[in-house]
């Protein structure tokens, strides 16, 4: 037993014989008893009296004076009054030292409060590309002072897996890239980052591609129509037939890479287009698998359709035949001779799928997420010698954000591969 506890029995077996022995002094036992432990009971109040007392004074640190077990209980209290401000003061200097690097942080940082829009705190680079003013805006909503129609759809939506870009509120030429982060407690914070230089350098970019594509297409031309003119000369064609159909073989790849770029510069580029029509995608599967058996002709592909004619899509034809028939034609080409290709289209899962399967040769899981990439291959040579430009996987995923729809991989080496069109179930549209 703790030895404050073997002083306080012992106290208490004291009491009881003084007790005994007042009791036989006053002639009766009961009443000795009664007064003794009646004393012991207000030494405890008492006590418990000053504990209260002390715990209210906040200013007074140091414990009262106090003997038995009370001198324990004061000591206990005493410590884990000395641990509790340890841990409050270390962290108020952690929060100290955040609210710091948050104020030092570049990108604009607002923090609301908990299920609510009204702004609690903000860093210094809030102040600056956000136009948020101490104490004015403290406690507004903020959707109050950010008003544009696309950030007020991301912050009620809900949806903050994605982000959004915005000008800023304090100088339009500045483009912002906002994203919400929620956290402990139905809380949020809002982060805004300057991506004025890098959109510049993009479209520095697309413009570029997009110049230079429309600059190669007329010496291409000049140089395609040449080497018809000397391919189809019989004296030529004796002399030089194998270099002059390489020549024109390497021509034609250039030129499907050129327009491929062109069609890429153009997506990036444009907005989406308001006024969709409705496309009819059976058809438009027809047609593109079609193509698909004269591509496929020596290889004796197996192509399957499983496709809802009834289902239409409100969207724009030509750019949905791109990003279809760039899914079909890759099969095609990485799909060894014999191999099933399977096209199908329907309603599932609450959404609109377009989905190509075969059996080809399959993709590492390591590659699947740079497959958009312009350029980007997995097998080069292979990738040449089947005649891809390498950029039909860009142009899908350009024409599927332009569609409001996603592209989702599945593949394994030596077990095929399957790439699924995802349309949300509202781009649904009557058929003609």
């Amino acid at each position: 037993m703790i030895d404050p506890w073997r002083g306080e029995l012992q106290r208490v077996a004291g009491l009881i014989l003084l007790g005994f022995i007042l009791g036989m002094m006053l002639g009766s036992v009961m009443l000795g008893l009664l007064l003794v432990l009646s004393a012991y009971l207000a030494w405890h109040l008492y006590n418990m009296f000053r504990l209260v007392r002390w715990l209210r004074e906040s200013k007074k640190f140091e414990p009262p004076e106090a003997s038995g077990i009370w001198d324990d209980a004061f000591e206990q209290i005493f410590r884990l009054q000395q641990r509790n401000r340890k841990r409050k003061h270390n962290l108020r200097r952690m929060l100290k030292r955040f609210h710091k690097i948050t104020v030092a942080l570049p990108d604009a940082t607002v923090e609301l409060r908990p299920g609510s829009e009204e702004i609690e705190w903000w860093n210094n680079a809030a102040s600056r590309y956000l136009g948020f003013q101490y104490p004015r805006d403290t406690g507004q909503r903020i959707s109050n002072l950010i008003r544009y129609p696309q950030f007020l759809t991301y912050l009620h939506t809900g949806d903050w897996q994605r982000e959004v870009e915005i000008p800023s509120p304090v100088n339009e030429d500045i483009t912002l890239r906002v994203r919400i982060i929620p956290y402990s407690k139905n809380r949020r914070l809002l982060v805004a980052r300057d991506v004025t230089r890098i959109q510049r350098l993009e479209r520095t970019r697309q413009d570029f591609v997009a110049n230079v594509s429309h600059e190669l297409r007329s010496p291409l031309t000049v140089v395609t129509g040449y080497l018809e003119t000397l391919v189809d000369n019989e004296e030529c064609a004796g002399q030089l037939g194998d270099q002059l159909r390489s020549m024109r073989s390497q021509t034609e790849r250039m030129n499907r890479i050129v327009n491929d770029l062109m069609l890429l510069s153009r997506l990036e580029s444009e907005d989406p287009q308001i006024d969709t029509g409705t496309v009819v995608v059976g058809p438009l599967i027809d047609t593109i698998a079609d193509h698909a058996r004269e591509l496929s002709a020596a290889n004796e592909h197996v192509i399957t359709l499983e496709v809802d004619a009834g289902l239409c899509l409100s969207g724009h034809e030509s750019e949905l035949y791109s990003a279809f028939s760039n899914l079909v034609f890759n099969a095609i080409r990485y799909t060894p001779a014999g191999g099933h290709i399977l096209i199908s289209w329907e309603e599932m899962g609450g959404e609109l799928v377009f989905a190509v399967s075969d059996s080809g040769v399959g993709i590492a899981p390591h590659h699947i997420p740079r497959l958009t990439e312009r350029f980007y291959r997995v097998d080069t040579g292979r990738s040449r010698a089947t005649g891809g430009t390498g950029l039909g996987l860009a142009i899908v995923k350009h024409v599927l954000l332009r569609h409001e729809g996603r592209l989702e991989i599945d593949s394994e080496p030596g077990k095929g591969s399957k790439f699924a069109c995802h349309f949300p179930l509202g781009r649904k549209t009557e058929c003609p």
